[in-house]
């Protein structure tokens, strides 16, 4: 929803208002949209309905309705509504702030202090607000895009409650459509396709819709506009993405678990959004290998072979053209058998690494190049595996002290259903060896 509260002291009574100023809800009520937040079971109607208001950090894309929704809660809880940003705002102006709370509490009022973008304030300026927030001077809500976890302060968060604003759906769009022509006293000028795709430009954020809904109905024609039409007359709005935010995590998040489920069509599709959004394919050549290895690994060899020609095919050609050889990569990988058996394997083995310390291997492995080397027993009953009949001697190769893991178990698919029979034929081989010998 968008920042709908009042016209502020610098409006006259009979300028202009834009839509979305006069659409601004009076009463919780009437936003649209968040019912996982406002509903009566959901966190803020909780606290609204047992009179305990708490600090609050409100995460969500733009034009959800984080700045309402803070206004609003000031007014139910007839706390003075105080709002800052902070690209805007610095020390001396906090200062200020602060200062103004701390007399307005003395003289029976508290204050809520809104506070947009909170994440652009540095660690030590998002400190300051702590003695105010346990002293009661304020009650903190703040703003933000970006995940609080990677951008606020560990102190503020454990000070405050993180509710999740959700982007608004069609269904959402679409009553703040019909609360928009209710308002304007007419029908949008579009046929149902083309109102549509207009709730889709906006992109979940409401107030995009009210601006490209007060340019259409600025329009002078006659009948109804069509898809085409109406996409000539209006540019789609870009969609939200930061190749180093939240987005950037999610996007590439839901493209390597597209790829993993086997679906090449979602693959494609979260890999085109990040390039949309203006990723560098470079790092997509890069994750692309990485899942290669890490998700497909040894069910299919030829798929890591497969994305480091893509990226070297990138590399030669560049954009556009070299992308249609990472988006072959990526439907290579999500239709290759997976197995993540030798990431699980390598992991184990890693940790094992890590425990045993520093157990020698046994000495019938060891090189004796010296004489005391021989006389320490280096090399002694070495048997060399080429000597034996089927060319595997089943000789220990672990530390002495060491029980004997196991790690690498391949699945059944693919091209590891060859290495699973090649493993279980080897330690077969291996027991009878062992079996062989105690028996001699």
């Amino acid at each position: 929803m968008p920042d709908l509260f009042d016209t502020g002291p610098d409006s006259a009574p009979n300028a202009p208002r834009p839509l979305a100023d006069r659409l601004r809800p009076r009463a919780l009520g009437e936003v649209i949209g968040q019912e996982q937040v406002l509903g009566p079971d959901a966190p803020l109607g909780i606290m609204l309905a047992s009179g305990s208001l708490s600090s609050l950090i409100l995460w969500g894309p733009p034009g959800v309705g984080k700045t309402t929704i803070a206004r609003l809660l000031a007014r139910e809880t007839d706390l003075h509504f105080e709002q800052i940003s902070a690209i805007f705002t610095g020390v001396p102006e906090l200062r200020k702030v602060f200062e103004a709370a701390k007399l307005r509490r003395r003289n029976g009022t508290g204050t809520l202090l809104f506070v947009d973008e909170i994440h652009r304030f540095n660690k030590a300026q998002q400190d300051g607000f702590l003695p105010h927030m346990e002293d009661g001077t304020i009650l903190l809500v703040g703003a933000t895009t970006e995940n609080p976890s990677f951008e606020l302060n560990a102190a503020l968060l454990s000070r405050a409650q993180v509710l999740v604003l959700n982007r608004l759906t069609l269904a959402d769009l679409e009553r703040l459509a019909q609360r928009a022509e209710h308002e304007l006293g007419r029908a949008l000028p579009l046929d149902g396709p083309a109102r549509e795709a207009l709730l889709e430009m906006a992109d979940g954020d409401g107030r995009a819709l009210l601006n490209l809904i007060e340019q259409v109905t600025a329009w002078k024609i006659d009948g109804k506009l069509g898809t085409e039409a109406l996409t000539k007359r209006l540019m789609k709005r870009a969609a939200k993405y930061d190749k180093s935010g939240d987005e950037h995590y999610n996007l590439i998040s839901a493209l390597h678990k597209s790829i993993r489920g086997s679906d090449p069509d979602a693959a494609l599709y979260w890999f085109s959004r990040m390039l949309a959004g203006g990723e560098d394919p470079r790092f997509l050549a890069r994750r692309l290998t990485r899942m290669a290895v890490e998700d497909i690994a040894l069910a299919d060899p030829q798929a890591q072979t497969i994305c480091l020609h893509a990226w070297e095919t990138y590399e030669r050609l560049g954009s556009p053209e070299g992308e249609l050889a990472l988006a072959q990569a990526v439907i290579y990988l999500a239709l290759a058998p997976k197995s993540n058996a030798g990431y699980v394997g390598f992991k184990a083995a890693m940790d094992a690494a890590r425990k045993t310390g520093s157990e020698p291997p046994p000495k019938h492995i060891l090189n004796a190049p010296t004489r005391l080397m021989e006389q320490q027993g280096y090399g002694a009953g070495y048997a060399y595996d080429h000597d034996a009949e089927d060319g595997f001697s089943g000789q220990n190769y672990f530390p002495e002290t060491m029980k004997r893991p196991v790690y690498y178990q391949p699945v059944d698919r693919g091209f590891e259903r060859e290495l699973k029979k090649r493993v279980d034929f080897f330690a077969g081989l291996r027991a009878k060896r062992q079996s062989d010998k105690r028996r001699n």
